[in-house]
């Protein structure tokens, strides 16, 4: 008996299937060795590195050969057999030939793709990509033997300096030789000697054909004959040293390949370990690939295998991979299970009609398990399976003849040895427990058995037609009625298996469509018990409230779809209806400030004409500009109410820092209307609350505070707001062009967007100095002389940057 019953589930034929997405021979070997394991740890690291793997091939699967994150495609068809080669590398002295060298240049090539590929990719997919550190950096030894053995096995001219010298010697030796043998063809052409007129080869010699009867006119060596006998293969005596010479040739050009090989031997036989674990490395990843590439296209997924005392068999959707190979090729779907069983519910008895699912159900969840603690994608939707240490089953007619066994005997004998091997960590599949005898007899000994089963805890999936197996799985604690479904309208099974209820077998149903006559089955439901009788149509009307109820629950389910998502239309689209207004207002305000500062600029501009009023445009311009500034702000504060409320709190006496602001500003009033006082440095502003970034700490001691020793502090001159000119008249170069620079600093920090320099006629120093002192400053735009009005020549106005 089998300790996982693979031949009754069909194992072997499953890693068949598998096998169809494994490309190498070393990889299909370990697919071949592949079998369940109960180590839990390794299981899950396995089964995470196939859900990444599948996870990589889907990335990789786009219309380009990588996604977006890196993931090559790779393909192990076509890799070179190179077993036997790496075989001889470990045996010291061996050499390997041509066409053994080059199938490992070619399969190193490969593995160096596999591992650049891989870790590119390695921060994507780190559980698979670790696989690239177990294969050597072998790039050198490519490079020592890549190129000198040509695609058709011979070894290239250029692999030493020694083979091509002597490659060109035999080129120019075999045109002497042909150069000769034509010599003597023209000589013989007209003389009746020559056979044919052509130099041909014979024992690696170059020799002319001749008449046999004309052999004692030409003096040479024969190598061969004709078949008739009627041609003779001379090699005349004046090329006999020029072919001695070719034939010397050749042996040293053999002796020189022989050495290039046995170098690139060599060279290969100093790396056999990491050749040897590439090797291995290579059909690991083709087995993971495989395996990753069968998931994606049967749509599996990589289970979870539960560990500990809590254990829990679920698996949702499920499909078994054979049937539905078969059924694709037919154009046809699988019929899903979903079944579940813990602690609290460890049997399943599956009831239902003839030729309606259950062994398949049985099969199944028995397949899927096998696959699971072997390493394998299960395919179905979602699946958690404990690890059992064993999966005992009895499926199908053990009947033998030769061993006198009827099917029953056969049949107990089997339910027998299962009972001495059984476990608390087995799986039991039991189909038709109790069949081929007295119905009576095999329902109460079945109860007997499943009893025996889930008293030993083993996690049991049994399936019956027998009445007395139905009410106990109905009236035991632990026990789960699951029933196939059958459709009473066209008396066909539907292969759902639904859980909380048995099902009937409806015997004489499916007899009805196969055919049999009315008259047989009127008297065999006449015959019928009627307490048997009513059970059926009790378990009828059970299956079909059930039906109802279940077409109820999808309804329900499909109107919270459709409630859920009608909720979310109407939600998107009263956003984009709130984005759109909000939109709308954005731009009527832009177009209303545009307005506001196109006007206020063409207002200006007219005051300006008059150079008298310089001074008032002046202050317009920077009242102007305040008011554009509290009009966006407060149209922001409308528009963006979610904004003003996250503005930062302050109070009167902090320090903050201020928006467009260099220097760090301290709160002197909080005003009503959303704004606030604050000084910065010799500026006393009103700026609006949501233009203060952030709090800040408050600063090093100020004059009157207490100072630490040898620390004194002097405050700088006050800046006067309305200053709007320096004079520098009567100063040196130097003094005066410091004092204008701090001019200019106090003048940005007030917003003041145009000065007077008075700095007189003179020589016209102070003049240059200063200009170049204006064009060197990033605070100013632009400089020109003032106007007579202004001081003409004697002053200088500078222009400056907003902000």
């Amino acid at each position: 008996m089998s300790r996982w019953s693979d031949d009754l589930l069909e194992f072997d034929a499953l890693k068949a299937v598998v096998g169809r997405y494994v490309d190498s021979p070393p990889g299909r070997a370990l697919l071949a060795a592949l079998g369940p394991r109960t180590n839990a740890f390794a299981l899950n690291q396995t089964h995470a590195e196939c859900r990444e793997a599948m996870t990589y091939l889907r990335d990789a699967a786009g219309p380009r050969q990588t996604g977006g994150d890196g993931a090559v495609r790779f393909h192990f068809a076509g890799l070179p057999e190179v077993t036997q080669p790496l075989a001889k590398l470990r045996i010291e002295g061996a050499v390997l030939d041509a066409a053994e060298i080059l199938d490992l240049e070619r399969w190193l090539d490969r593995a160096a793709s596999i591992r650049q590929g891989l870790l590119a990719a390695a921060a994507r997919y780190p559980a698979v990509c670790r696989y690239a550190h177990r294969i050597a950096d072998l790039r050198p030894v490519i490079g020592a033997i890549s190129g000198k053995i040509l695609p058709d096995g011979t070894v290239a001219d250029h692999a030493s300096p020694a083979l091509a010298k002597i490659r060109r010697e035999m080129q120019r030796q075999r045109a002497a030789i042909e150069e000769s043998l034509e010599r003597f063809l023209r000589a013989h052409r007209d003389d009746g000697l020559l056979q044919e007129d052509f130099v041909t080869v014979r024992n690696e010699r170059f020799v002319v054909p001749i008449v046999a009867g004309q052999r004692r006119k030409v003096n040479g060596v024969i190598h061969g004959a004709s078949g008739t006998g009627q041609t003779l293969f001379v090699e005349p005596f004046e090329t006999i040293e020029l072919n001695n010479d070719l034939v010397r040739l050749a042996g040293e050009e053999l002796a020189e390949v022989h050495r290039i090989l046995r170098e690139l031997t060599g060279r290969l036989r100093e790396h056999a370990a990491d050749i040897a674990a590439a090797l291995d490395t290579v059909a690991v990843l083709d087995l993971l690939f495989g395996k990753a590439r069968f998931g994606v296209d049967f749509d599996a997924v990589a289970p979870v295998m539960s560990e500990g005392p809590v254990r829990r068999l679920s698996i949702a959707g499920a499909r078994h991979p054979l049937l539905e190979d078969v059924l694709r090729r037919q154009r046809k779907a699988v019929v899903p299970v979903t079944l579940e069983l813990d602690e609290a519910n460890r049997t399943l008895l599956i009831s239902g009609p003839n030729t309606g699912g259950k062994t398949v159900a049985m099969k199944t969840a028995g397949l899927l398990v096998l696959m699971a603690q072997s390493g394998l994608p299960v395919p179905c939707d979602r699946a958690e399976i404990p690890v059992f240490e064993q999966v005992l089953a009895d499926i199908g007619d053990n009947q033998s003849i030769e061993a006198s066994l009827s099917s029953f005997s056969s049949h107990m004998t089997h339910v027998g040895d299962l009972l001495e091997a059984v476990t608390r960590d087995s799986l039991v599949l039991l189909d038709e427990l109790g069949r081929a005898t007295d119905p009576e007899e095999g329902g109460a000994l079945a109860v007997a058995l499943i009893d025996r089963f889930r008293g030993c805890g083993a996690f049991t999936i049994a399936s019956t037609h027998l009445v007395a197996p139905k009410i106990y799985g109905a009236t035991t604690a632990g026990v789960v009625n699951g029933s196939m479904g059958f459709d009473e309208a066209t008396l066909l099974p539907t292969f759902v298996l639904r859980l909380g209820a048995p099902g009937k077998s409806a015997g004489l149903d499916i007899a009805s469509r196969l055919g049999l006559p009315a008259a047989v089955l009127t008297h065999a439901r006449s015959v019928l018990k009627d307490g048997e009788r009513d059970l059926g149509q009790l378990l009828g009307e059970l299956h079909q409230r059930l039906e109802r109820l279940a077409a109820r629950e999808r309804e329900l389910e499909e109107q919270k779809t459709a409630v859920a998502r009608s909720a979310r239309e109407q939600e998107q689209a009263a956003s984009a209806r709130e984005a759109a207004k909000l939109k709308e207002l954005e731009r009527r305000v832009d177009e209303a400030v545009r307005g506001f500062d196109s006007a206020a600029r063409a207002a200006i501009g007219d005051i300006e004409q008059n150079a008298t009023s310089r001074k008032a445009a002046e202050n317009a311009r920077v009242r102007a500009s305040k008011t554009s500034r509290e009009f966006q702000q407060a149209a922001a504060r409308v528009l963006r109410p979610e904004s003003a409320a996250a503005a930062v709190a302050v109070s009167e006496g902090v320090r903050v820092r201020l928006r467009d602001v260099r220097e760090p500003a301290r709160v002197r009033r909080v005003l009503s209307n959303g704004m606030i006082e604050v000084e910065a440095g010799f500026l006393k502003l009103q700026v609006a609350a949501d233009d203060v970034l952030e709090v800040l700490p408050e600063a090093a001691p100020t004059a009157g505070s207490k100072l630490p020793r040898n620390v004194t502090f002097a405050s700088g001159p006050a800046w006067a707001v309305t200053t709007r000119e320096v004079n520098v008249i009567g100063k040196r170069a130097e003094e005066a062009c410091d004092e204008v620079d701090k001019f200019l600093d106090n003048a940005v920090l007030a917003s003041v967007e145009r000065i007077r320099i008075v700095h007189g006629h003179g020589m016209g120093i102070l003049k240059k100095a200063i200009g170049e002192l204006l064009a060197a400053s990033p605070h100013v735009t632009s400089y020109y002389p003032a106007t007579a009005a202004e001081g003409g020549a004697g002053a200088t106005i500078a222009e400056l940057r907003a902000g």
